[in-house]
Parts: C-alpha cells; structure tokens; sequence
C-alpha cells in the first residue's frame, strides 16, 4: 500500500496500521527483508498521520484567527 492508497487512509487507519507495525516490530521474530518493509511502511503510515494533524492543526488555526477577528471586529 503506498501512494494513492495511503491518501485514502484516515487518521485513525493509518494509526491503527501503525500501531501494528510497531508492534511486529517490537515482537521480533522477523527477517532482515520483514523488518525493513514493516518500518518503510511505518515511515509512510507516520507520513500519512502527520498529513492529517497538520491539516486538523490549519483548520483550527483558521477558525481561531477568525473568531479573534470577529472579536476585534466588535
């Protein structure tokens, strides 16, 4: 799952798709090959969760700088 598909993903997806590779991780138990795919897939689903709480940190920022200027504006 890389691109397009990850794009799709919601937050909540890719943290969950996250916290599983963390775990498989952390369980050992895998090959060289396993462990590197499993943490490049970690990379992307951080990426793609990133996206998301900035996205959700510009909305707020948005709607705060226009109820302070509401404010203002009174």
């Amino acid at each position: 799952m890389t691109g397009k598909v990850d794009e799709a993903l919601s937050y909540e997806q890719a943290r969950d798709e996250l916290i599983d590779v963390v775990r498989r991780l952390e369980a050992g138990g895998t090959t060289l090959e396993e462990s590197l795919a499993l943490w490049e897939r970690g990379e992307e689903l951080a990426k793609v969760c990133r996206r998301w709480l900035e996205g959700a940190r510009a909305r707020l920022d948005a709607a705060l700088a226009e109820e302070t200027a509401e404010e203002d504006a009174e």
